[in-house]
C-alpha cells in the first residue's frame, strides 16, 4: 500500500509544484519540464505497481448498473480530454474542461471499485483535479473563450471519444479487467 500512497503523492507533488514554487519551477527552464514529466511517469508506474499489489477492505464490486454508469462517465470524460485540445464550445462552458473529464474519469472508477486501494487511487486523483482547478483558479483570471466553435470540431471530438473508449476498453481489457461488463 505505500508503494500507492508514494505514487499518489508524487502525482500531487510534481503537478502542483508549479503552483506552490512558480518562480523555481520557472527559474529551470526546459530542464524543469522534463524533471516534472520523469517525476509523473514514476508516479504512474508507482500508482500502478502499487494499485496492483495492493490489498485492503472490500466495500462494494461492479455491478451491471454501476459498470454502465462507469462507461458512460468515462466516455464524457474523453470527451471532455479531447474537447479541451479542439477548443470546442464546452471550453466557453468551463475553464476546466481536461481536469472535470479527469474528475469524472476518477468518480466513474470510485463507482466499480469499492475497495480500500481504490479508495486511495482514485480518491487521491479525484481529489487532486479538485485542488489543482483550485489553485489554477486563484492564480489568474479566467478569460473566456468566444469562439467560432465549429460544429466540425465537436464532432470530431464525439468521434475521437468513442475511438478512443474502444482502444482504452481493450487494452484495459488486456492487462486488467474487462471494462465493458457481460465478460
Amino acid at each position: 500500500m505505500l508503494i500507492l500512497i508514494l505514487g499518489v503523492a508524487l502525482w500531487w507533488a510534481a503537478h502542483l509544484y508549479k503552483r506552490v514554487a512558480p518562480a523555481s519551477r520557472a527559474s529551470m527552464g526546459e530542464r524543469g519540464k522534463g524533471m516534472v514529466t520523469g517525476l509523473l511517469v514514476l508516479s504512474i508506474i508507482l500508482m500502478v505497481i502499487g494499485y496492483r499489489g495492493a490489498e485492503g477492505a472490500f466495500f462494494w464490486g461492479p455491478n451491471p448498473a454501476l459498470v454502465g454508469i462507469n462507461n458512460l462517465l468515462v466516455l464524457v470524460a474523453l470527451y471532455l480530454f479531447a474537447a479541451s485540445g479542439m477548443k470546442t464550445r464546452v471550453t466557453a462552458m468551463t475553464r476546466h474542461p481536461m481536469l472535470w473529464g479527469f474528475a469524472l474519469w476518477a468518480g466513474a472508477h470510485l463507482l466499480v471499485n469499492g475497495d480500500t486501494p481504490s479508495f486511495i487511487l482514485f480518491g487521491g486523483l479525484l481529489a487532486w483535479s479538485f485542488v489543482e482547478m483550485a489553485a489554477i483558479n486563484r492564480a489568474a483570471p479566467w478569460v473566456r473563450p468566444t469562439g467560432p466553435f465549429p460544429a466540425r470540431k465537436e464532432a470530431m471530438a464525439a468521434v475521437g471519444a468513442v475511438i478512443v473508449m474502444i482502444v482504452i476498453g481493450l487494452i484495459h481489457g488486456w492487462i486488467g479487467p474487462w471494462p465493458f461488463g457481460g465478460a
